[in-house]
């Protein structure tokens, strides 16, 4: 059954050193904040793993946590490239990067895969891109009934699947609503997972359309409000576009970046742009 602990200390008790991390949410409800506290713990040698590396992998990258990233579509939604992702495939810095790249569809699928216990997924996908001839992780097989040639790709089973939501009770049963992306499948493809929710609620009220992770399924839950910034909760907070603009130039500058991780997430503090609204 979940448990209700304090962020740190999830931390530090699920994710360790060499981990298989992933960090999801499509746009919305990626827990920022939970990456910025495996920044601040030092977390080193992770292979993270996420559909959209957005910002949230650009720091853990730029802050040196990251030997590999399974990833589809490397940028950032609304600003562009990753500067910090792009420094250490082009430059090695701060650490060397490996990279795994597939498409939404592969990686949506792989998450299907480890989520319901089988050891690959079968997809009409990757037609025309030249991802199957630099990506190992990517092969074919024939269908048995029609002779079709398919995309075949492993399950994903990371170690620790972390997410956000909006809500959760005491007895550690989740809910989320909105853009749900992969959530469920992160959390049930994976060996231990962490739910950071806005509030702790003493009763879950139905929605239409939210998904609901029982506490069964959890292993620890983090009232976490705000932990989606600047990415956004439905019901709790909005977009936050221009620290998505101010991120731009810090990770565009090694110092800058460094400036900004050693004053802004390592003390502690909320980690944001100078400037930017909460």
């Amino acid at each position: 059954m979940a448990r209700i602990l304090r962020l740190a200390e999830a931390i530090a008790e699920l994710v360790q050193d060499g981990d298989v991390v992933a960090l999801e949410g499509f746009t919305h409800l990626i827990p920022v904040t939970a990456g910025q506290e495996i920044i601040r713990q030092g977390k080193k040698d992770l292979t993270l793993v996420r559909m959209t590396p957005d910002i949230v992998y650009d720091q853990l990258i730029g802050a040196g946590c990251a030997r590999k990233l399974i990833f589809s579509w490397g940028g950032n939604p609304g600003v562009g490239s990753l500067h910090r992702f792009r420094d250490a495939i082009q430059n090695s810095w701060p650490v060397p990067l490996e990279i795994e790249e597939h498409s939404h569809a592969g990686m949506a699928n792989r998450y299907a895969a480890g989520a319901s216990g089988l050891p690959f997924a079968v997809l009409r996908g990757y037609a025309g891109t030249d991802l199957p001839a630099n990506t190992a992780t990517i092969k074919t097989v024939t269908c048995p009934f029609t002779g079709e040639e398919l995309a075949a790709v492993p399950a994903i089973n990371p170690d620790v699947g972390i997410i956000h939501a909006q809500q959760a009770d005491r007895a550690g049963n989740v809910q989320l609503w909105g853009i749900t992306g992969v959530q469920k499948e992160t959390v049930l493809a994976s060996a231990r997972s962490l739910v950071t929710v806005e509030e702790i609620v003493d009763e879950l009220v139905p929605r239409p359309g939210s998904v609901v992770l029982p506490a069964w399924a959890v292993t620890a839950v983090a009232e976490v409000p705000g932990g989606a910034h600047p990415s956004y909760a439905q019901g709790y907070s909005e977009r936050d576009n221009a620290y998505y603009r101010r991120w731009d130039p810090i990770s565009r500058d090694r110092e800058k970046f460094e400036e900004w991780l050693a004053t802004e997430v390592l003390p502690g503090t909320a980690a944001r742009p100078e400037g930017s609204a909460r």
